[in-house]
């Protein structure tokens, strides 16, 4: 029996590290409430992007960012920001694993400069690990994307080039925690998540 017993305590340690291997769709509802910080060169951890969820449906979430409308795919995609617009966003693609891999291709909108365009993405799943940002410590899972940018601004400029972002989903914050974002045209560009607030 002491045999058996052993077996059993080893199958669960096993077990344990699997099971923290791959998560699902998290769970979103109205008045959910993050804080970000979103910065360039100098590094902060004074929030200055604050999404609250208002409606959750079967095919979108919607919301408010600084008080302007958010709207999110149900796998936590954002379609549309006060900053810019997406036809196909898939950042994130429920159950997340080590080792996963998926591409999309999607038209994009940037509102500031009133430039279009289209990107073709590959994203891989590349490892679990834990991270630490402003909101604290979290168990995370780590995606690396490229995309292939093309477009054009209302001056006629031609934008072409790769855009990388590596960033951490925690399941715990039902969030990407951290994204570090390469672009050709904006420099590098980091969020952090500094606060979450689930429904009470």
């Amino acid at each position: 029996m002491r045999i058996a017993i052993c077996i059993s305590v080893g199958l669960a340690l096993l077990a344990g590290p699997a099971v923290a291997q791959t998560t699902e769709r998290p769970e979103v509802r109205a008045g959910d409430r993050w804080q970000f910080v979103r910065y360039y060169s100098v590094a902060s951890t004074e929030p200055n992007l604050t999404w609250e969820i208002n409606t959750v449906t079967a095919t979108e979430i919607s919301g408010t960012e600084n008080g302007e409308p958010l709207r999110m795919t149900p796998d936590l995609n954002v379609v549309e920001s006060p900053a810019s617009k997406q036809s196909n966003p898939k950042a994130l693609s429920f159950p997340l694993e080590v080792g996963k891999r998926w591409g999309y291709a999607t038209d994009w909108f940037f509102k500031p400069k009133g430039s279009r365009g289209s990107m073709v993405v590959d994203v891989k799943v590349v490892a679990h690990e834990r991270i630490t940002v402003p909101a604290g410590e979290f168990e995370a899972f780590k995606l690396v994307s490229k995309g292939r940018l093309s477009g054009t601004s209302p001056i006629n400029s031609q934008y072409y080039g790769v855009v990388t972002t590596t960033y951490w989903y925690a399941a715990d914050a039902r969030a990407i925690v951290k994204s570090v974002t390469h672009n050709p045209y904006l420099g590098v560009s980091t969020v952090e998540m500094v606060s979450y607030q689930p429904r009470p």
